[in-house]
């Protein structure tokens, strides 16, 4: 029997290991052959400490040092630049306002990103602080963390039963049985699926698609220092990629659980309303992908021990902000489960529980 299974290898679940390694005897399940194959394997990769909503963007902010500091950092320069329509213009500056943009001349938009048409384009903002993350150095030192501290990782071990009897569970998956004190529920997509199998009310998690399609750049030029770009209402998104650009056009479909994939329809919609606002024809998708962002109703994480069964605990609902959150996240978790005071205010602690969604 160990201390703790956490139930989901993506960033979640591989960082909070990480966290406990050194404390814990830990284990974790992850039912793909592979950690970090779903929405972890499919993020844009972006740190904005102004996404999201209020509680979101503490937690944002609380990672920021770890991002930029722990292991050499794992964020670089990239920037963020809005672009609108002359009839987008209240939208467009209330926005920008929201993302911490200033307004820019189109003269300045055009030289930070040649391919703008000047013709549709009449809005632009920018600000400069906002990074890429490294996402593989990321959790691949997550990863290296948990595995200096013995965390058993166990692939391809999709949960088929849990039960809980005597203070313990017993979580089955297709050949082999672990017993724990603690189960924590990293499971993604699949949250409220692992709830139901322990008994636990489910929340109300709902998985939305978002797909991306990755382009040559358009008019063939060196896009590597351009900054993220997106339209109003978050229309769609643009951002540097390998020499390429991949392209979302924000999509938010609900879905049930599952490997996600993208729809071309969306995919060709999100892509005009892009190609509207530059000069030059999308002629080619190289490659896309989907993913599912997850979110509990209030679009807030959900983070802590079930007050049903405190020996659940919930670490869900990051939706599109998994790694950006990732350091503070974990943190918190650790801190909940080994009983210690946490560095966050306790009104975000309580903004974040599970009890606020518990009937």
């Amino acid at each position: 029997m160990c201390d703790v299974v956490i139930i989901g290898g993506g960033i979640a679940g591989v960082s909070l290991a990480a966290r406990l390694a050194s404390h814990l005897n830990v284990i974790l399940l992850e039912a793909e052959e592979q950690l970090s194959y779903h929405a972890s394997g499919r993020s844009a990769a972006t740190f904005l400490k102004d996404y999201g909503n209020e509680i979101v963007r503490v937690l944002n902010y609380a990672s920021e040092d770890y991002l930029s500091s722990n292991n050499g950092g794992v964020i670089s320069p990239r920037g963020m630049m809005m672009l609108g329509k002359k009839n987008e213009r209240e939208a467009f500056f209330r926005e920008a306002k929201g993302f911490g943009l200033e307004e820019i001349c189109i003269r300045e938009a055009c030289d930070k990103v040649p391919i703008i048409d000047t013709e549709t384009v009449h809005l632009a903002a920018y600000r400069e602080d906002v990074f890429d993350i490294d996402t593989d150095r990321l959790f691949s030192n997550f990863l290296k963390m948990a595995r200096a501290g013995r965390v058993e990782i166990h692939t391809s071990a999709k949960v088929k039963e849990i039960q809980f009897s005597r203070k313990r569970w017993k979580i089955s998956t297709d050949n082999q049985v672990f017993t724990a004190k603690l189960l924590v529920n990293a499971a993604g997509a699949w949250v409220d699926e692992i709830a139901k199998l322990s008994g636990i009310e489910p929340l109300g998690f709902m998985p939305f698609r978002r797909s991306i399609a990755r382009i040559p750049v358009p008019g063939g030029f060196d896009c590597s220092n351009w900054p993220l770009m997106d339209g109003v209402n978050e229309s769609w998104y643009a951002k540097p990629d390998a020499g390429q650009l991949i392209v979302s056009p924000v999509d938010e479909e609900l879905k049930k659980p599952h490997d996600a994939w993208a729809d071309d329809l969306v995919l060709a919609e999100g892509l005009a309303r892009f190609e509207e606002m530059i000069s030059y024809p999308v002629k080619l998708i190289t490659s896309n992908w989907a993913g599912l962002r997850t979110f509990a109703p209030d679009r807030a994480l959900v983070i802590g021990h079930s007050s049903v069964k405190p020996e659940f605990f919930w670490l869900a609902g990051q939706g599109g902000y998994g790694f950006q959150t990732s350091a503070a996240v974990s943190n918190l978790a650790k801190d909940l489960i080994l009983g210690l005071c946490p560095d966050l205010d306790s009104s975000v602690i309580k903004s974040l529980s599970p009890s606020r969604l518990e009937s």
